[in-house]
C-alpha cells in the first residue's frame, strides 16, 4: 500500500498544492513555516479523519478561506483507492471514499493504517493519563473496528451518567434506577474494553522491549505497565464505592476512561529520571512498536510519517532509523527536514527509490 499523490486546498498554510510521491521514500525540505509538518499532517488527515496536530477541524481551514479538501490516490491490494476529507465552517466534515461518504467516519480508521514519529511525542511521557490512553486506543482501534465502536458506546454513557449526575445536584434528586441503568451499561462497555487493553499489551510490551534494546543497546531497563483500577475490582463495586464521591464531583470519578500507562526506566518513572536522550529512544520505540503491531495484524506496512525528526534525534539514534528504511520492513515513508543535503545522504544510503520536494 502506497499514496501515489496528493492534493491540498486551503489547507492550513497552503492554498493549492498537489504531490506524485515515490512508493519509498519522500522527503519535504525548506526552511521552518513553510509548510512541511503541514503535508505529513494532511497524510495523517487522510488517514484518521482529522489533524495529528489540531483535532479542531475549523482551525485546520486556511485563515482567509472557509474550507479546505484533501484528496489523496492511493494503491492498496493492487486496486487504485481515491480518500477526499473536507470542512466547511459551521458544517460537519465529510469523508469519502472513491465518492461515498462514510456514514461513521470510525469505519474509515484502519483503511489507511499510518505511524507519527514527531516531537510532539513527548507529550505521552510529559501529560496526563489521557494523551497515554489515546495512544493506547488509537493503536488498538487501527486493526480492531469492534473495539473503537464499543469504546465511543462506552464514551457516551460516561457523558450521559456524568449529566445525570449534574441533574441530581442540581435539583437535589436522586433516581437509583436511572443511575444503574448507566451503570450497568459502563460495566458492560468497561470490561470489553478493560479484556482488549491487557491482550493488546500482551503482545505490545514485548514488541517494544526489543525495539528499545535495538536503539539502545540494551544499556537500560525500561517498562510499561497497565494501571487500572478493575485488575483489584469490578466496574459495578467500583462504581458504588465511589458513588458519593461522585455525586459531590458531579461525573464519574472511576472506569476505564481513567486507565494509564506507566513508563519506567530502572524502576523510576521516566518522565523524572529519563535523561532527554533516554525519553527520545522511549518514544521511538513505542512508536515503531506501533508500526510492527499494526504490521502484523495487518499484514500491511503502515504509512511511516517522520516529522521533523533528524533535527531532534541524536547520530545514534538517526543512524537506527536509517537502518530501518535501508531494510524491506517499511513501507512508504515520508520525512521533513530543514537541510536539504543531510537528508539526500540520508536516503541515498538507504539504497531505496525517493523524491525530494523543495517546498
Amino acid at each position: 500500500m502506497f499514496i501515489k499523490s496528493l492534493s491540498l486546498v486551503n489547507y492550513k498554510n497552503f492554498d493549492s498544492a498537489s504531490f506524485d510521491f515515490d512508493a519509498r521514500i519522500n522527503c519535504l525540505v525548506g526552511h521552518n513555516g513553510v509548510g512541511k509538518t503541514n503535508v505529513l499532517d494532511s497524510i495523517y488527515h487522510l488517514s484518521f479523519g482529522k489533524s495529528y496536530f489540531n483535532p479542531i477541524t475549523s482551525q485546520n481551514i486556511n485563515h482567509d478561506s472557509d474550507f479546505f479538501v484533501i484528496e489523496g490516490a492511493l494503491e492498496k491490494n493492487n486496486r487504485e483507492e481515491h480518500i477526499l476529507v473536507s470542512a466547511k465552517r459551521g458544517q460537519k466534515k465529510v469523508i469519502k471514499r472513491n465518492n461515498k461518504p462514510y456514514e461513521k467516519f470510525s469505519e474509515h480508521i484502519g483503511f489507511i493504517p499510518a505511524v507519527m514519529i514527531s516531537p510532539g511525542d513527548r507529550d505521552l511521557i510529559l501529560e496526563g493519563s489521557e494523551t497515554r490512553r489515546k495512544f493506547m486506543d488509537g493503536v488498538i482501534s487501527q486493526s480492531d473496528q469492534g473495539y473503537l465502536n464499543t469504546l465511543i458506546l462506552y464514551n457516551k454513557v460516561v457523558a450521559q451518567r456524568n449529566a445525570l449526575l449534574k441533574f441530581f445536584a442540581a435539583n437535589s434528586k436522586f433516581d437509583r434506577d436511572t443511575l444503574d441503568i448507566y451503570n450497568a451499561q459502563m460495566n458492560e462497555y468497561g470490561s470489553l474494553i478493560y479484556e482488549k487493553r491487557k491482550a493488546f499489551l500482551l503482545e505490545f510490551i514485548p514488541i517494544f522491549d526489543k525495539r528499545y534494546a535495538e536503539i539502545t543497546n540494551q544499556k537500560e531497563k525500561v517498562s510499561v505497565e497497565y494501571k487500572s483500577k478493575l485488575s483489584k475490582k469490578t466496574l459495578p463495586e467500583l462504581l458504588e464505592e465511589n458513588l458519593q464521591k461522585d455525586m459531590m464531583l458531579q461525573y464519574s470519578s472511576v472506569g476505564i476512561h481513567k486507565d494509564d500507562l506507566e513508563f519506567e526506566i530502572g524502576g523510576h518513572p521516566i518522565k523524572k529520571f529519563g535523561s532527554q536522550g533516554q525519553q527520545k529512544s522511549f518514544l521511538i520505540a513505542l512508536k515503531l512498536a506501533q508500526f510492527d503491531f499494526i504490521k502484523n495484524l495487518n499484514n500491511t506496512n503502515p504509512i511511516l510519517l517522520l516529522d521533523d525528526i533528524f533535527d531532534k534525534l541524536d547520530e545514534q539514534r538517526v543512524t537506527h532509523i536509517i537502518a530501518l528504511v535501508a531494510g524491506d520492513e517499511l513501507g512508504q515513508i515520508f520525512i521533513s527536514d530543514t537541510h536539504a543535503e543531510r537528508t539526500e545522504k540520508v536516503v541515498k544510503e538507504s539504497k531505496q527509490t525517493y523524491k525530494i520536494f523543495k517546498l
